[in-house]
Order: structure tokens, then C-alpha cells, then sequence
């Protein structure tokens, strides 16, 4: 039976039980990084998520939602707009909290990134308890009064239901993990 490119992506991550902490099942994505088929796949799973969906902008998530949002819009010839953690970028920014897994963080996106009306295609590497991608969209929609086109996810931890975050958004991924 021919292996599917979800398949092969999957065959790729691997689980480190308890890390970062004792109970969490981290899923390491690096091996998919560093196989240049699994991140081939990858990149062209996440762009079959939204087909013909209009997007201005993507807003990837530091740090590996740069590997896969800048990827991606290359592939799109879209612009930008980082999402990184606070004291990282230089001129105007727009701060804002989220919610983590372990804790909570301080992002920060530059203002002149995103323009009003535009439609955004928020991008991460992982949907785990949503705080970070509900925060985001939030900022994106009051801050920048732009629209959220979508989340775009390469695996979704369904057993921590960040999903029900983000009731009322398109939300895609392309792996599921249903249990820890």
C-alpha cells in the first residue's frame, strides 16, 4: 500500500514522553525539518488547507510557525506579518498576552505589518490549548482591524481542546493527535 504524504509526515514526528515537563508528550517536529520530503509534504499539505481561500497576509507564530509560514508564503508571494515574543522587534509595535500550555507570554507584532481590511492566515506549528493562536487573531482583529482567514496548523492536539478557543474561525490542521 503506498504511503500517503500524511502518513510520511507522521512517520517523522517523533513523541519524547514528559518534556518539557513530567505528564506532557512533547511531539517533536525537527525530524520533519531535517527530512527534505517530510517538509515538502509538510509545506504542501498546509497550502491544501485553504484552497482559493483569499489571503493578504500570513501570520506565522515564533518559532517554528516561521519555518512553515514562510514557506508557505514564498510558495503564495504573500507578505509577512511575525508574531514574535516581546522585546524582539525594533519600531511600533502592538503587544498583547496568551494563554500558554505551561504558563503565559508576552507577543508582539509591528504595526505596520498588517493593514486594515486585509485577510490573514494565521500559521503555527501546533494547536494545543489555542492561546496563542485565539490571542493572535484577536490582536489581529481589534488592533489591526483586519479579518482572520483562517488557522493553519501542521498537528492539532485535539485531546487539550484548544479547538473550542477557537469556535467561530476556520481552523484546519493537517495531523490529528487524539491522544496524548
Amino acid at each position: 500500500m503506498e504511503q500517503t504524504k500524511k502518513d510520511y509526515i507522521r512517520s517523522r514526528i517523533i513523541t519524547v514522553p514528559n518534556f518539557p515537563k513530567q505528564g506532557v508528550s512533547y511531539r517533536d517536529l525537527n525530524p520533519v525539518f531535517n527530512d527534505p520530503r517530510a517538509f515538502r509534504y509538510a509545506i504542501d499539505s498546509m497550502l491544501e488547507l485553504f484552497p482559493g481561500k483569499d489571503i493578504d497576509v500570513i501570520a506565522p507564530a515564533e518559532a517554528r510557525g516561521f519555518i512553515l509560514g514562510s514557506a508557505m508564503a514564498y510558495r503564495m508571494n504573500l507578505s509577512m506579518a511575525l508574531i514574535r515574543k516581546e522585546g524582539k522587534l525594533p519600531r511600533e509595535k502592538i503587544s498583547f498576552e496568551a494563554n500558554l500550555e505551561y504558563g503565559k507570554n508576552v507577543f508582539e507584532i509591528q504595526k505596520d505589518s498588517i493593514k486594515p481590511g486585509q485577510n490573514v492566515l494565521f500559521v503555527d506549528d501546533v494547536l494545543a490549548t489555542g492561546g496563542t493562536a485565539l490571542a493572535s487573531g484577536k490582536t489581529i482583529e481589534e488592533k489591526f482591524s483586519a479579518k482572520i482567514a483562517g488557522f493553519a496548523f501542521l498537528i492539532e492536539l485535539s485531546y487539550l481542546n484548544g479547538r473550542k478557543f477557537l469556535e467561530g474561525y476556520d481552523v484546519r490542521s493537517v495531523l490529528e493527535y487524539s491522544e496524548p
